[in-house]
């Protein structure tokens, strides 16, 4: 059930070859200017270009400008109506100004949340990749050892600053988790940060020296008074809002005793054990859910046995 579960999550499917040798190529960027099949894709800010079927647009060199920064994002694996294998595509990180003049209709311009799960395997691998390091290039400007000024080297996967310290994009690590009790109820909650009505699965980072199967623990309690035994490994998604990768776990309470939750009153505001049949009468009116493009919505919805008609 783990792997059948993992190879449906969203944003998590990549038919694509990173190619990372590839990125060692001298003078790579003018090499991928000059092959006329190379496919850009467009990326402003943390958005992307997309065509009217939530496809992704990409564009040919001639439309990106020569200081755009650029990432060699890799190679299609299999053939596809707009690219045969073989077919590699670069992400270009535009300004306000250059975007605007590839399409100035903002329309056109989506967030991956928005449009994600309708994406092929290969596209999704290609928009997950660009908005993640288009995030890290964002805030690597300058070096966080020295303050100078970094440039771009390696395809765009590293940033060197002028005493040669180079700097390598990392992604934190989060564990998400479904917790049940004995009567198979699963524990929702309700981030500051939310409408009131919006709830989720108990989500946080993994701390320095701390295994997985410690962060479910440590989390699930420090959020809502509940411990919780035998954690069972799902699959995994990119998160690339900023740089994040959520581990998906399902937990039960300890010795199945449907305790009574508690939130921490700081991160979390309420906490709620819920059963199907509530799920199935409140969501999408008292009961907001997460996204489908979400490990959550996946993990609740395979708790729940089958698909929530929902956006």
């Amino acid at each position: 059930m783990t792997v059948e579960f993992a190879a449906r999550l969203p944003l998590s499917r990549n038919d694509l070859d990173r190619d990372a040798e590839f990125r060692a190529t001298d003078d790579l960027d003018r090499v991928l200017r000059h092959d006329p099949s190379t496919r850009y894709l467009p990326v402003r800010g943390s958005e992307l270009l997309r065509n009217g079927d939530d496809t992704l647009r990409f564009v040919s060199a001639d439309a990106v400008p020569h200081d755009a920064v650029t990432l060699y994002l890799g190679r299609a694996v299999s053939d596809a109506p707009d690219a045969p294998a073989g077919t590699r595509f670069v992400a270009a990180f535009l300004d306000a100004g250059a975007a605007a003049a590839i399409e100035p209709d903002d329309d056109a311009w989506a967030s991956l949340r928005m449009f994600g799960t309708e994406l092929s395997p290969r596209d999704q691998g290609l928009a997950v990749e660009a908005v993640a390091m288009a995030n890290w290039h964002a805030v690597h400007g300058f070096s966080p050892r020295t303050g100078s000024a970094t440039d771009v080297v390696t395809g765009g996967w590293v940033r060197r600053d002028p005493e040669g310290h180079e700097h390598f994009p990392r992604t934190d690590a989060a564990i998400i988790v479904g917790v049940t009790d004995a009567d198979d109820r699963i524990l929702l909650g309700s981030n500051a940060a939310w409408d009131a009505d919006r709830y989720s699965l108990l989500a946080g980072f993994v701390e320095p020296g701390e295994s997985l199967e410690d962060a479910v623990r440590r989390e699930v309690w420090e959020e809502s008074g509940v411990r919780v035994e035998e954690p069972e490994y799902l699959g995994s998604q990119p998160w690339p809002f900023p740089a994040s990768l959520m581990l998906g776990f399902r937990a039960r309470a300890v010795d199945g005793d449907p305790t009574t939750a508690r939130p921490d009153g700081v991160e979390i505001l309420d906490v709620r054990w819920f059963s199907r049949d509530e799920i199935r009468e409140r969501a999408g009116d008292t009961l907001l859910l997460p996204g489908k493009t979400s490990i959550a919505r996946a993990i609740i919805e395979e708790w729940y046995g089958g698909p929530l008609d929902l956006p």
